[in-house]
């Protein structure tokens, strides 16, 4: 399979008693896919999967799981290789954090990883939360790998190694944007797509950015390009998720805003801005299925 377009990293949301809401994460996966994207993330970092159970992760798995046989939409699952579901396309794997084990370590980690691993791997490269950097080379050894379909590249920063890696793109092997105010100049550079927290809100614009790059409208591109990045600044504001949280919760398409410690709550001025940029992408304020009232009115209810 070939990984490219938006893929978006879902949320759990938790309902009044602290419960995982799994309706409504289901409800969210319909609307996602129904707005364009191309497939979805579980368990990744904006799922909170640090602060669920073994058994929420497997209940959140299993819904998104069936989402995507329904809707014949890829599904790539955060974490171990062997407890992924049977229909995951792909394993989201992070470079090893912490440890810092250096770039041959990092290769030997994935060779060993992807062996083992029942779906192919996209690697997570997180330098600014792993500790860990790799050189454009380093990723086309990794791209060179069986079993490694792509990266999610998250630098926070267009740097060298970037345009390096992309000018030179290893063929077969997905580049997908990680850092979501970035991802309009990276698919400018070629890169396949995205997994885009951001693409919770105003899912059709990030679909439409991602389409013009391809068929090389620039000029629209760049317009729509330039809006989003504004808007993904503004939900990024505080720790992710917590803005995207409070945004989806204010146009009623998930019970509560809340994150689980050690994360907070967003606070009412980042909720604000994140719905003015909202409102400034174009079209409609509210994202596809919610059809709520004006989002301004809900807040924290």
């Amino acid at each position: 399979m070939t990984f490219s377009g938006v893929f978006v990293p879902l949320i759990t949301p938790f309902d009044r008693a602290g419960a995982v809401a799994l309706d409504a994460l289901e409800a969210l996966a319909h609307d996602v896919l129904s707005a364009g994207a191309r497939g979805l993330v579980a368990l990744g970092t904006t799922g909170e999967p640090g602060s669920l159970t073994e058994a929420e992760r497997g209940d959140v798995a299993g819904v998104l799981a069936r989402v995507c046989r329904e809707r014949d939409a890829p599904l790539i699952v955060g974490g171990d290789p062997q407890r992924v579901p049977a229909h995951a396309a792909a394993v989201l794997a992070l470079v090893p954090p912490f440890v810092r084990p250096g770039e041959n370590g990092v290769v030997a980690y994935f060779t060993d990883l992807a062996r083992r691993s029942p779906a192919p791997l996209i690697v997570y490269h997180v330098p600014y939360r792993t500790g860990q950097p790799l050189s454009a080379a380093t990723l086309r050894r990794i791209a060179g790998i069986g079993n490694v379909a792509g990266v999610k590249l998250a630098t926070a920063a267009i740097d060298v190694e970037t345009v390096a890696l992309l000018a030179d793109a290893p063929p077969g092997f997905a580049i997908l944007g990680g850092d979501d105010a970035f991802l309009s100049p990276l698919l400018a550079m070629g890169a396949h797509g995205g997994i885009l927290a951001s693409a919770h809100v105003r899912t059709d614009r990030f679909v439409e950015l991602t389409e013009a790059w391809k068929r090389g409208d620039a000029a629209r591109a760049r317009e729509i390009g330039n809006r989003l990045a504004a808007l993904s600044i503004t939900l990024f504001a505080e720790p992710n998720p917590a803005v995207v949280k409070a945004v989806l919760h204010a146009h009623g398409r998930i019970p509560t805003p809340r994150v689980r410690l050690p994360l907070l709550d967003a606070s009412p001025r980042a909720l604000d801005a994140a719905l003015a940029a909202q409102s400034g992408c174009g079209g409609d304020t509210v994202t596809a299925g919610s059809g709520r009232a004006d989002a301004r009115d809900h807040h924290f209810r």
